[in-house]
C-alpha cells in the first residue's frame, strides 16, 4: 500500500509518533501543527488521505472540515480526539469524516483504518447525521463516559444514525439501554417523527397484543371502542421494545410479520395495515438462551439484531464515573437542589465501588448526596456513610414461603413496630444512624409484607395485588426491587 498521508496535530510526540507508525507501513507523510496549513494542502489537491486532531492552536478542525469535504468529497478524512465524548463521535459523523479515534488509541488500529479507507473496502464516510439535530440537544448530551467501553458504542452509534437499521440492545438493568435508544432516534433522520417506548415486563401477557398493534370494537370483552396500537403511535419514528425477551411466543409471532412485510392486523381487524416505523428492542436476558429452551423464536431474534450493541457495566467503565457524577449533579441542580460538587478523594472511593445497580444506582445515590448533606463540597466521609446506608438497605433474596417473626399473640402492630425500633436504634449506642431512615426501614416493613400477601394467595400476583390494594404491574416492580424470589408462582 503506498499515498501520501497528510498529518496533523498540535503536540509535537503525538505527530512524531503518528507520522512514524505510517512510514513504516510504507506511506509518504506530510505532517504540521496547524489546522489552516492542513486545510491548505487538501485545498491545493495534495494527499491521499488526512489524520487530524480535532482541537488545534488556530482553529477547530470540525470548522474547517465541511470546507475540506466540499473541495475534496471523496478524500477520506480520519479524526483524531481527546474530547472522547458521545458528541465527538456525533460531530465527526455529521461533518463528513471517514473515521473518529479517540485518544489514546492503537497504531495498529490507526494503520489498519488508513489502509482500508485508501482500498476502499468501506463506505466513504460515516452516515452524515443533519448537523440541526446535534445542535438542538447538544445542551442535553444523553450519553456520558469517555471509557473505551463507551468510544465503541459511540462509533457504531454514529454510523447508525442515518439508516432505518433494526437494533438490539442488550446489558444490565440500569445500564442506559432506553437511552441509548434515545439517541438513535434523537439524532437520526426520523427525530422529527414520535419515539415511542414500551416494556414488555409491565404489561400483562394477555394485553400486549392489543398495545402493540391496537384493537377494533369489538374485539374481545371490554373493547368498546377502536384502540390505536404503539405501531400506529410511532408511525414516522421509532418504536422501542424494552425488555424484548418478556414478548410472549404469540406476539413474537406477529412482530416477525411486521419486520418481514411491513404490515399488521389489529386484533380483530381484517385489513393489513402499512407501517413505517424504525425498530430498537433491548434486553437484559440471554435471547440465545432463551431460544434454546423455546421461549424466543430463532428467526425473530436474528431480525432483531441485525445491529447488536452491547452496554457494559459501570464496573467495566470505572474511570468514567467522576464524568457521570458531574453530569448527575448538574441534574440535580437544574431541579432545584443546591450546587455541589465531590472532592477528588470521594471520587477515588467511588471508582472502587462495583456498582451492582449500574449507572441507575449511582445516579440515585448521587441525588441523594446532593439532597441531605449540607456542605457544598461532599467529601469521603459523606460518601462512605450514603455508601453504608445502601449497604444496609439492599434488599435480602427472599423466599416467599419463609414467614418474617410475627407479633406474640396480642400484641398489636404498633407495639412490635416500637419494640424493633427501640432495639434497632440501640444497635448503635451512643451514635444515631446514618441519614436516609424512614426511606431504610419502610424497605424493611414493606419486604415482608408483600412476601406475606404473595404466600397467603400461593404466589398468584393478581390475587396479592388485589389483597395489597396495589397495581398488578407495581407489584411486579416492588417484588422486583425487594428482592422477592417466587418460588411457587401462579400468577
Amino acid at each position: 500500500m503506498s499515498g501520501l498521508i497528510l498529518v496533523a496535530d498540535d503536540d509535537l510526540a503525538i505527530r512524531t509518533v503518528v507520522s512514524q507508525a505510517l512510514i513504516r507501513a510504507g506511506y509518504e507523510v506530510r505532517a504540521t501543527g496547524s489546522a489552516h496549513v492542513i486545510s491548505r494542502w487538501v485545498e491545493a489537491g495534495e494527499g491521499d488521505l488526512v489524520v487530524t486532531d480535532v482541537v488545534m492552536p488556530d482553529e477547530n478542525i470540525f470548522e474547517l472540515l465541511p470546507r475540506m469535504k466540499k473541495a475534496r468529497p471523496l478524500l477520506p478524512i480520519v479524526v483524531m480526539s481527546a474530547q472522547n465524548t458521545f458528541m465527538t463521535a456525533i460531530r465527526a459523523s455529521e461533518r463528513g469524516a471517514y473515521e473518529y479515534l479517540p485518544k489514546p488509541f492503537d497504531l495498529d488500529q490507526l494503520v489498519r483504518i488508513v489502509g482500508r479507507a485508501l482500498a476502499g473496502s468501506q463506505r466513504e464516510t460515516i452516515a452524515p447525521v443533519v448537523e440541526a439535530a446535534a445542535k438542538t440537544i447538544v445542551e442535553d448530551i444523553p450519553l456520558v463516559g469517555r471509557s473505551a467501553a463507551m468510544q465503541d458504542v459511540y462509533r457504531v452509534l454514529a454510523r447508525l444514525m442515518n439508516t432505518d437499521l433494526t437494533v438490539l440492545i442488550t446489558g444490565e438493568s440500569g445500564t442506559g439501554k432506553e437511552l441509548v435508544a434515545r439517541a438513535l432516534h434523537d439524532f437520526g433522520r426520523r427525530r422529527k417523527g414520535p419515539f415511542v417506548a414500551i416494556n414488555m415486563a409491565a404489561i400483562p401477557r394477555d394485553l400486549i397484543e392489543s398495545e402493540l398493534f391496537g384493537h377494533e370494537k369489538g374485539a374481545f370483552t371490554g373493547a368498546n371502542q377502536r384502540s390505536t396500537g404503539r405501531f400506529e403511535q410511532a408511525e414516522g419514528g421509532t418504536l422501542f421494545l424494552d425488555e424484548i425477551g418478556d414478548m410472549p411466543m404469540e406476539a413474537q409471532t406477529r412482530l416477525l410479520r411486521v419486520l418481514q412485510q411491513g404490515e399488521y392486523m389489529m386484533v380483530g381487524g381484517r385489513t393489513p395495515i402499512k407501517t413505517d416505523v424504525r425498530i430498537v428492542t433491548a434486553t437484559n436476558k440471554d435471547l440465545v438462551t432463551l431460544i434454546e429452551k423455546g421461549l424466543f423464536r430463532e428467526d425473530l431474534y436474528y431480525r432483531l439484531s441485525v445491529v447488536p450493541i452491547r452496554l457494559p457495566p459501570l464496573r467495566e467503565r470505572l474511570g468514567d464515573v467522576p464524568d457521570l457524577v458531574r453530569h448527575f449533579l448538574k441534574e440535580a441542580e437544574k431541579e432545584g437542589l443546591p450546587r455541589k460538587t465531590v472532592d477528588q478523594a470521594g471520587l477515588e472511593r467511588l471508582k472502587r465501588h462495583d456498582w451492582p445497580g449500574n449507572i441507575r444506582e449511582l445516579e440515585n445515590l448521587v441525588r441523594r448526596l446532593a439532597a441531605l448533606h449540607p456542605d457544598d463540597t461532599i467529601g469521603l466521609g459523606a460518601i462512605e456513610s450514603e455508601l453504608a446506608v445502601v449497604r444496609r438497605a439492599a434488599p435480602r433474596v427472599l423466599e416467599v414461603k419463609s414467614a418474617e417473626p410475627a407479633p406474640a399473640s396480642g400484641e398489636s402492630i404498633e407495639a412490635f413496630l416500637r419494640a424493633y425500633l427501640k432495639t434497632h436504634f440501640a444497635s448503635f449506642g451512643d451514635d444515631l444512624p446514618p441519614p436516609g431512615l424512614y426511606d431504610r426501614l419502610l424497605v424493611e416493613f414493606e419486604r415482608p409484607l408483600v412476601a406475606a400477601a404473595l404466600a397467603a394467595t400461593n404466589g398468584n400476583q393478581v390475587r396479592a395485588a388485589d389483597l395489597l390494594g396495589l397495581n398488578r404491574n407495581t407489584l411486579r416492580k416492588k417484588i422486583k426491587e425487594l428482592g422477592i424470589r417466587m418460588t411457587s408462582a401462579v400468577g
